[in-house]
């Protein structure tokens, strides 16, 4: 028998045009609902131009079309989190603590570009290097289109934290200490191997392994075709695609800790989308709002109490981040993603 799930759409129209405040309660009671019960979210009323949306999808389609030894000009060490990817040299399953069948076998290509120093003045050194210098491919209209399209997935992550503070009770601005000097990273996803490559279609092959997100708030513009996949909380995978004129949305772990899961951090993955026997090209954004390096984050006292103890102690956004980055880009399984590693073991594959 097949389970019903069901990705709920919320419209932020009453936070990005001044709505009244029964809007906005509204609103903030739909996300309260979705992320409990999902933790990813269809958002409308995003604000986002058409046109800045049609320019990230033409700038990314210009980069990865190139031929992958020029791509490779643009590789930057792992730890910088910025530059292009190769196809099969990460494994988001690392990130939580879970072996892969083989290690760095995630065949997605990508690209970042984030936050840098120059953004932030006067950033500790022992921080800085989680806001690392863009470099930007010789590629006509590239950095343009991605900057504008960065913006507004900037703006949208700060507005939903607006939504989360009311959704938990929490005062005004209250994000705003957590992420005024924000780790924030856009990684355009390429889902399809170059020409030529020899690959057997079987089990292992993965598009993105199994992963949460790290910070506060992904948010995720994506093509309709099929590939990404959510766990739901019976422990079964299921296929989620955006609405037209959606993005998606999903918690990241610190929100989770935040919240003492009162809110999930979804587990996700993307499976090779075939079509014919061939792997039909998917292509993804995902805007990472993860919070100041420095900051520290540990479970609210609201959401505490005798029937709900402290699921997690408090951890800098620095240490988490380091950890997860190390098991994703450099191979190193992260020892201390205890809890999301356990739902993996358990899910139905």
């Amino acid at each position: 028998m097949s389970i019903e799930f069901t990705v709920p759409a919320v419209d932020l129209t009453a936070y990005v045009a001044d709505g009244t405040p029964d809007e906005r309660a509204a609103v903030a009671a739909a996300v309260d609902s979705a992320c409990r019960e999902v933790g990813f979210i269809q958002v409308h009323g995003h604000g986002v131009p058409t046109e800045v949306l049609s320019g990230l999808g033409a700038a990314m389609d210009a980069f990865f079309a190139q031929p992958l030894d020029t791509k490779r000009d643009w590789v930057r060490p792992p730890a910088e989190n910025r530059g292009y990817t190769p196809p099969k040299s990460e494994s988001l399953s690392l990130s939580l603590g879970v072996e892969s069948a083989t290690r760095m076998n995630d065949f997605f290509e990508a690209y970042n570009v984030g936050r840098s120093v120059a953004d932030y003045p006067g950033l500790p050194d022992a921080i800085a290097g989680h806001y690392a210098v863009n470099t930007w491919p010789e590629v006509a209209g590239f950095e343009a289109q991605v900057s504008a399209y960065f913006e507004e997935a900037a703006r949208v992550a700060v507005t939903l934290t607006e939504v989360f503070a009311d959704a938990l009770g929490l005062p005004a601005g209250f994000f705003d200490a957590l992420a005024d000097h924000s780790i924030d990273v856009l990684r355009m996803n390429n889902y399809a191997l170059p020409e030529g490559t020899d690959v057997t279609l079987d089990g292992d092959l993965t598009g993105m392994g199994e992963h949460t997100d790290y910070g506060i708030v992904t948010v995720l513009w994506a093509d309709q075709v099929k590939g990404l996949q959510v766990l739901g909380r019976e422990g079964r995978w299921h296929d989620v695609s955006p609405e037209d004129g959606a993005l998606l949305v999903n918690l990241g772990d610190l929100t989770a800790r935040l919240t003492n899961e009162r809110w999930l951090s979804t587990l996700h993955r993307v499976k090779p989308p075939v079509v014919d026997g061939t792997i039909q090209r998917r292509r993804s954004a995902a805007f990472f709002h993860d919070g100041n390096a420095d900051a520290v984050v540990g479970p609210l006292a609201s959401c505490i109490d005798d029937e709900h103890p402290a699921l997690y102690e408090p951890v800098t956004v620095d240490e988490h981040v380091r950890a997860k980055l190390a098991g994703s880009r450099v191979g190193v399984r992260n020892a201390a993603a205890v809890r999301e590693a356990s739902r993996v073991r358990e899910s139905v594959r």
